[in-house]
C-alpha cells in the first residue's frame, strides 16, 4: 500500500467528473487499499478517488469511533437508488478543503447500489453519519465539493483563503 497526495480546492481536477470502473480487478483493488491508507493516514472518514487525481468512480468511507476496531467501505460505481424525504444537518468538512467546515443539509436516509472490492453487486442501506458520508464522496463522483452546497459567499471566501495559502506554500517551496 502506499500514500497517495491529496488534491486541494480550488484544483481544477476535483470539478471533473469521474468515469464508471468496468470491473473491480487487481488494480482497482490496490487503488482502494491505497485510498483507505491515504485516508487514516489524514486522518478522515472519506476519500473519493478524484480527491487523489484517479477520475475513477471509487470511493471508501470507514466513520467508526476512533477507539472501535475499522469498519472500512470501499464502493466502486456507487449509485442512490433511493433517499430520505427527511432531511439532517451535519458539519461537514473535507481533505480537498483543509480547516474548512459548513453545515450542509443531504437526505438523512439512503439506499446505494455499488460494485465491491471483489466485483459483486451490493446494496446498502445507511442513515446518519455514514449516509451523510457515503453522499459526500459521491458527490466528489461528479465534480461537486461540500462547499457548493453553501452560499456563494461563504463558499467564495474559503477558495479565496485556499488559493492565498497554496500561493503561499508554492512561493516558500521556491525560495527553499
Amino acid at each position: 500500500m502506499a500514500l497517495m497526495p491529496i488534491l486541494t480546492a480550488p484544483d481544477p481536477r476535483l470539478k471533473k467528473k469521474a468515469r464508471p470502473v468496468e470491473a473491480v480487478d487487481s488494480k482497482v483493488r490496490r487503488l482502494m487499499d491505497d485510498m483507505l491508507e491515504t485516508m487514516y493516514d489524514a486522518p478522515g472518514i472519506g476519500l473519493a478517488a478524484p480527491q487523489v487525481g484517479v477520475l475513477k468512480r471509487v470511493i471508501v468511507v470507514d466513520v467508526a469511533e476512533k477507539e472501535a476496531a475499522p469498519e472500512p467501505l470501499q464502493l466502486a460505481n456507487p449509485e442512490l437508488v433511493w433517499v430520505s424525504d427527511h432531511d439532517n444537518t451535519h458539519e461537514e468538512g473535507c481533505l480537498s478543503v483543509p480547516e474548512h467546515y459548513a453545515d450542509v443539509i443531504r437526505p438523512d436516509e439512503i439506499r446505494l447500489r455499488y460494485l465491491d472490492r471483489d466485483n459483486r453487486i451490493g446494496t446498502l442501506e445507511a442513515n446518519g453519519i455514514l449516509a451523510t458520508c457515503i453522499q459526500h464522496e459521491i458527490d466528489h463522483l461528479n465534480g461537486i465539493l461540500f462547499i457548493d452546497h453553501i452560499s456563494a459567499l461563504k463558499r467564495n471566501m474559503i477558495l479565496r483563503k485556499l488559493l492565498k495559502e497554496k500561493k503561499l506554500a508554492q512561493k516558500e517551496a521556491a525560495t527553499a
